[in-house]
């Protein structure tokens, strides 16, 4: 029996959480452990990444499949993505 039509995304939608969730939730993990490396050590930090990162990284990307508008969760890690690198390339140390 098929899914009901309703509850289904356009496939434009569709794109736009897959690409969100990939590259934008990519980049908010990047971006985090970056400005995370300020106030801890970096090298233990840029390890952490390699392993913690991944879990956020598909944290995020399953909360991109939640949303009802692609598009609004593009801004959202765009968004925090910027927030973060702001902090960490105007951070005077």
């Amino acid at each position: 029996m098929p899914a009901n039509k309703k509850y289904l995304s356009s496939p434009l939608q569709r794109i736009a959480k897959i690409t969100a969730g990939l590259i934008g939730g990519y980049a908010v993990t990047v971006s985090f452990f970056l400005m995370l490396s300020l106030w801890l050590d970096r090298q233990s930090t840029f390890f952490a990444l390699i392993f913690a990162g991944f879990l956020l990284w598909c944290g995020l990307l399953i909360l991109a499949f939640l949303a009802k508008n692609g598009w609004k969760i593009w801004l959202v890690y765009l968004g925090i993505a910027s927030l973060f690198s702001l902090v960490f390339y105007l951070n005077p140390a």
